[in-house]
């Protein structure tokens, strides 16, 4: 697949995070294995996969919260864990659920968050606290207690704490997790600032519309291993194409098309073509020999969810029995 950065070949440009081999087993179960990720500096990278893929397990290797069974960990120019004080400072992240106080306000919680936060003055803390909880709009809840805050609401302040100052990598792990289709448009406008300030921004998500509105990079995980990266533009652009024909006579449309061993199928758009196999004026031409009408004709590119679905399903059986092999030689 051209565009594609496949598992274990290197991206181009300096990257804000990297893995090399990395691998991490549970008590004989592998959770992650062989990924090699890099993170583009200034880029808004989506991380995703299904549940069990290892997305939050990676993320947790590449911040230091976990120590990995094998492989190399790079961010910010710091080799991990042993780099961490140096890099972790300039990292805001929000991984897992944030854990606060429960019988602080969100706006107390915030104000310990803030002491305790290197690149930030004593002086300062009040000032940025109050604009990251107006941030993240928490604003009429900032002085109840954490207790009795909603999902939504508990994000939220785990999103304002990741911004309490400036930051060159920010971390959100299903950032919009518990939060109404309102609260969602915020976050992306977040991500949207984070990214036009040069910030490099790492989303695990397994909202696909968010990620395609949102990201400029992809990396999909299956199985604990990486299946793909690489930009989001050129990896759709690399997916399989369609043409959308608008047409009054759609069935005689797709009968002349099958006859030439085209696939093509009627949608309440028009009829949809598939470019696997020929080209776009060679299916106008055929339409046009056959006496049908065409109106308008479209290319269409491969959208996320399909991309997402023919990748991870493509893997799984491969996985899934490299898996049973590993954790059989893990217990032996």
């Amino acid at each position: 697949m051209s565009g594609l950065t496949e598992q274990g070949a290197a991206a181009v440009g300096t990257a804000a995070a990297r893995t090399k081999g990395l691998r991490k087993v549970y008590r004989g179960t592998v959770a992650v294995d062989n990924v090699d990720l890099e993170v583009p500096t200034g880029a808004v990278l989506g991380m995703l996969g299904p549940n069990g893929s290892g997305k939050t397990t990676t993320i947790r290797m590449l911040l230091g919260l976990v120590t990995p069974t094998a492989g190399e960990v790079e961010l910010l120019g710091q080799k991990m864990p042993d780099g961490a004080a140096k890099a972790l400072p300039e990292v805001g992240a929000l991984v897992e659920g944030p854990g606060f106080y429960p019988f602080l306000s969100g706006r107390e919680n915030l104000l310990r968050f803030g002491a305790a936060e290197p690149l930030l003055a004593t002086a300062d803390i009040p000032n940025a606290v109050g604009t990251a909880i107006e941030r993240v709009g928490l604003t009429a809840a900032a002085g109840r207690r954490f207790r009795g805050y909603s999902l939504g609401m508990k994000q939220r302040l785990g999103l304002a704490a990741a911004l309490l100052v400036p930051r060159k990598f920010v971390v959100l792990d299903e950032p919009t997790n518990g939060l109404d289709p309102a609260g969602t448009r915020e976050i992306r406008t977040i991500i949207a600032d984070l990214h036009a300030a040069g910030t490099t921004v790492l989303v695990s998500s397994h909202l696909l519309a968010e990620v395609e509105a949102t990201c400029t990079h992809v990396a999909v995980l299956n199985q604990g291993t990486v299946v793909a990266q690489g930009e989001l533009s050129a990896l759709l652009e690399a997916g399989s194409a369609s043409l959308l024909v608008t047409t009054p006579e759609a069935t005689a449309a797709v009968d002349a098309l099958r006859d030439q061993r085209v696939p093509a199928r009627p949608t309440p758009e028009g009829v949809r073509v598939d470019l696997t196999a020929t080209t776009a004026p060679a299916v106008v031409e055929v339409l046009v020999r056959a006496g049908v009408p065409v109106y308008e004709v479209r290319k269409q590119r491969t959208g996320l969810e399909d991309l997402f679905a023919r990748l991870t399903e493509a893997s799984s059986a491969a996985d899934l029995a490299e898996l049973d092999t590993l954790i059989t030689e893990e217990a032996r």
